[in-house]
């Protein structure tokens, strides 16, 4: 008996740290879009001059960041609690939230594909990827504070 408690205790918390996994794979996923679309922010704002290199590459890393984003894999089941701010409105709209992650992935495939030559055009990308990235956090994002 006190092996099948053991058994059963371990298997538990395996799964509280595979679900700790997905929240922290998760939160560093956005961490790095916030990271690269402020980067892109502060040259659209004058902040950092217009580098077409550096823009383009910063454009990539986001599209390659989109397309890691398996919704299934890092958002399942019960991975709504702790210290996460999704919003229980993912769970309950998994589809909707499919289709807000969906149409990021489109906005950060055109800007790469629209290969800005200047900041008036990258402007144009980065409020199409910022719009979007707006919708899901008024949508699925809880705030914090």
């Amino acid at each position: 008996m006190r092996k099948l408690v053991l058994a059963i205790s371990l298997l538990a918390l395996g799964a509280s740290v595979a679900q700790a996994d997905v929240v922290t794979d998760r939160q560093a996923l956005m961490k790095e879009r916030g990271r690269l679309v402020g980067a892109l922010s502060k040259v659209v704002k004058g902040q950092e001059p217009f580098d077409g290199a550096a823009v383009m590459a910063a454009l990539k890393a986001l599209e390659a960041n989109a397309e890691k984003t398996d919704v299934a894999v890092l958002f399942p089941a019960g991975t709504d609690k702790g210290d996460t701010e999704a919003s229980p409105k993912i769970w309950e709209d998994m589809d909707g939230f499919k289709a807000a992650e969906d149409k990021y992935l489109e906005a950060t495939k055109a800007a790469s594909s629209a290969a800005p030559a200047d900041v008036d055009a990258l402007k144009a990308q980065v409020g199409a990827i910022g719009a979007s990235c707006g919708a899901c956090h008024q949508s699925f994002r809880l705030k914090k504070g």
